[in-house]
């Protein structure tokens, strides 16, 4: 919504249409000008025709920095955008079976084996390592863990993140940090939210309150977790 948030260079995809601005759903832009005082940004569509508007007045807009990659044959890649047409969710991964003709073929971790042409499809990333968010749904049999308590973001350091990111290695799981001391506080933030539907409990109600085991019903594996410190 501000044009402050925005730097030239910037590449935005538009996922709805807007009539005051004219820019179609499904449209790229490349910011040209930032007018912060005003709230006002200059974009250069594909087609080289330019427009300006206030990004208050333009919603569902997502913002990429461009930048090279070079993938061959064997690499492990990551979608960062959704591909509609071929039903792929963003930040699928997959593996580079072959690169013929300025197309790659793909084969998704799915099973599905697809082309993907760089020029029409420029959401790929290399797929060697993911951020806790993207990782969700996933397993793997051993995972590695890099938490920087220093320089990494704050606000996505906590129990959730935690837990996602551990929870995804089947048998191993190693965390690597900056700093022993403050992982644990760092990892320890709750960020838990209490369901607005749920009923207030008296505390003579609570203890009143039998708790019933859950019987583990999973086949259980060895796992192992370990801490370094990361160089």
């Amino acid at each position: 919504m501000w044009a402050a948030r925005y730097n030239e260079g910037d590449v935005l995809r538009y996922s709805r249409s807007s009539q005051e601005t004219g820019i179609p759903k499904g449209e790229y832009a490349r910011v040209t000008q930032v007018d912060a005082p005003n709230n006002r940004l200059k974009v250069e569509l594909k087609d080289g025709s330019e427009k300006s508007y206030d990004p208050r007045r333009q919603q569902g807009v997502s913002v990429y920095r461009e930048q090279e990659r070079a993938f061959s044959t064997g690499d492990r890649v990551q979608l960062s955008a959704p591909v509609s047409e071929m039903k792929l969710a963003n930040r699928e991964l997959g593996t580079v079976e072959r690169i013929a003709e300025g197309r790659m073929s793909v084969k998704m971790d799915g099973g599905r084996e697809v082309q993907l042409d760089p020029v029409k499809h420029p959401h790929l990333d290399h797929g060697y390592a993911v951020t806790s968010h993207s990782s969700q749904g996933q397993t793997a049999d051993r995972v590695l863990i890099n938490v920087d308590t220093e320089f990494g973001a704050k606000d996505l350091l906590n129990n959730r993140m935690a837990y996602v990111s551990v929870s995804r290695g089947a048998y191993d799981a190693q965390l690597f940090t900056d700093n022993r001391e403050k992982l644990g506080e760092a990892l320890g933030h709750d960020v838990s939210h209490t369901s607005a539907h749920a009923p207030e409990v008296k505390p003579e109600q609570k203890q009143e309150q039998a708790v019933t085991p859950q019987r583990e019903i999973a086949p259980q594996q060895e796992q192992s977790f370990d801490i370094g410190l990361g160089l």
